[in-house]
């Protein structure tokens, strides 16, 4: 079974000169002009500093993540700022949406945007009140204001803290990631840059509470960061039904990991739909994480884990990641791969009042497992492989030959915004509950009775030598392995994964390893880029199993011919001094 493949129609456009105008032969002090006179100076001093280029500028799946050290170096967060400015195309009068995950360096770093915003000449910027909003609701955020774009600051899962990551990446004006084309403009520009452009003035914005503020000629509007994604969900599901879930004593723990889903979960599950209060766990946002990895997986929640196996387990079971674009599934005793919860939930779509009758397709990064593949050929619907990372299913929803999509990596997400969205998985799920009065086992086995199973797992190496990891990559573009035996299979497909988009006709090359054998079981191997330090080795593996009597198996029982094979293929213990990987999914 193969899955089609497909990228975003945008409304950017490079400048045709990348060189900031200058009002002036000098870099010293121009005036910038109010469009309001409410109560400021007439002018506002727009400085111009001179800088110099920082190497590795270049954004990576989604946006430009370093450490905190690195950003927090003198006008290396503003170096970047100038180059997304300098490349966006009739910015000047627009309106940008600004917010971030809370994390270590979030306050100051909108600071900066908000002076450097105002200096070129942006008109209007929507800001989260304490700088909060979650990656899917700055793109909500967007898509319902008709923004020009926005500024999210986050490395998503990866740590905070001073010693911890931090991360900015610039979203078009449909809500989704930049496209490559427009990324790779970015990088270029900040590698000739020699001075960017800031307000000067050290007074910093009032961003805790909601309402209009002037910065320059820029006016500032701070937003309550849930409204408009709350009445989004409303939107999409049948709250009333979920509500009365909760009314006949449904339990449920959600774990915020101390990130920025807390206000939206309090908010939603417990204030509008009824859930008992202390549903929502770790729910207040904090710049380090309250100290743990903002990964919702068994690895990085085991409090969630452990109580959801545990003999007093609630009936179900969520967590969302540091921006709140990840999630996690599980049930009393079950844990739901992001592989299946994307399958179940295109096959009940009809349950979710905002998709039926309206699903045209359904689209899946490449390493995810093909379990929606078989959904969508017995839904008689469209599927699409695409390289890892949301901007790949932009073009997709615009296009509206996709409405689900969903990546290995704990991301779900629909058409209702151009990111993936924890939070939305979570309510889609309960409102499937809701309507069928199952448990989330119950659920997945009557899915895999109907469908089979396709059974599962991700190793991931954390910090592995960067060098020895691409040398790994190499090897692996090196003699095909088709015809030779893998885990007692025949090889029968072995390449490197590239992606033409059939909407603009851009190419992606060098998007990950496959494996598949003649029975189909399928092994893909790549390296991740959203880290920060040294290389992750990500192993992914699957195979299918049509046997109902087979389903209960554990998928490390199943797939445990597979690993070995792998381990024994890749020489990950020669190579890295260890094959026991650090995060098993």
């Amino acid at each position: 079974m193969t899955c089609a493949t497909f990228t975003p129609p945008r409304t950017w456009r490079p400048k045709a000169s990348a060189t900031v105008r200058l009002a002036g032969a000098r870099s010293a002090d121009v005036p910038f002009l109010k469009r309001s006179t409410q109560g400021v100076p007439m002018a506002e001093r727009v400085i111009d500093v001179a800088t110099t280029p920082f190497a590795g500028q270049k954004p990576g799946t989604s946006g430009l993540r370093k450490t905190v050290t690195v950003f927090r170096q003198p006008h290396y967060l503003e170096n970047f700022v100038q180059a997304v400015f300098d490349v966006l195309e009739g910015l000047e009068g627009q309106t940008l949406v600004v917010g971030g995950d809370g994390r270590y360096f979030n306050q100051e770093a909108i600071q900066i945007i908000l002076r450097m915003a105002a200096a070129n000449g942006v008109a209007r910027v929507l800001v989260g009140r304490d700088g909060l909003l979650s990656t899917p609701a700055a793109s909500c955020v967007i898509r319902a204001h008709g923004a020009f774009g926005g500024l999210i600051l986050s490395a998503s899962h990866n740590p905070g803290g001073p010693e911890g990551d931090f991360g900015i990446k610039y979203n078009i004006g449909n809500g989704g990631p930049a496209p490559e084309r427009l990324t790779e403009a970015m990088y270029q520009r900040s590698q000739v840059l020699s001075r960017y452009r800031i307000l000067d003035t050290d007074t910093p914005v009032d961003l805790s509470r909601e309402g209009d503020r002037v910065l320059g000629g820029m006016r500032v509007t701070v937003i309550d960061p849930v409204a408009d994604y709350a009445a989004l969900m409303e939107q999409l599901f049948d709250f009333k039904a979920i509500a009365g879930l909760f009314a006949r004593g449904f339990t449920l723990c959600f774990d915020a990991m101390h990130a920025v889903t807390g206000p939206y979960a309090h908010a939603l599950l417990e204030d509008r739909l009824g859930a008992p209060r202390g549903t929502v766990i770790n729910g207040t946002p904090l710049p380090d994480f309250g100290g743990g990895h903002p990964d919702p997986n068994l690895t990085y929640a085991p409090e969630l884990a452990a109580l959801m196996f545990g003999p007093n387990a609630p009936d179900f079971g969520a967590a969302s990641d540091g921006d709140g674009d990840r999630n996690m599934i599980l049930g009393r005793g079950a844990f739901v791969t992001p592989s299946d919860s994307l399958a179940v939930l295109l096959a009940h779509a009809e349950h979710l009042p905002g998709y039926r009758g309206r699903v045209t397709g359904v689209a899946r990064s490449m390493p995810t497992s093909r379990a929606a593949d078989r959904v969508a050929e017995a839904l008689g619907l469209p599927c699409f492989e695409t390289p890892t990372g949301w901007k790949f299913f932009g073009t997709l929803l615009d296009a509206k030959l996709a409405t689900f999509c969903g990546e290995e990596s704990f991301g779900t997400g629909s058409d209702h915004v151009r990111e993936k969205d924890g939070l939305w998985a979570v309510l889609a799920w309960l409102n499937i509950l809701a309507a069928t009065g199952s448990s989330v086992a119950d659920v997945l086995r009557e899915h895999w009775a109907r469908f089979g199973r396709t059974f599962y797992t991700r190793h991931d190496h954390e910090g592995v030598d960067k060098d020895a990891a691409e040398a790994l990559i190499a090897d692996l573009r090196g003699p095909s392995l088709v015809g030779q035996t893998f885990a007692g299979r025949t090889v029968v497909l072995h390449d490197d994964f590239a992606y033409t988009d059939p909407v603009d006709g851009s190419t992606t090359q060098a998007q990950g390893i496959r494996l598949q054998t003649d029975d189909g079981a399928r092994l893909v191997v790549r390296l991740s880029g959203t880290g920060t330090q040294g290389a992750t080795l990500r192993l992914y593996l699957e195979r299918f199993e049509a046997d109902p009597a087979k389903h209960g198996l554990d998928a490390q029982e199943a797939l445990a011919d597979l690993v070995l094979a792998t381990r024994d293929l890749l020489r990950l213990r020669e190579r890295f001094g260890s094959e026991k990987p650090t995060v098993i999914t």
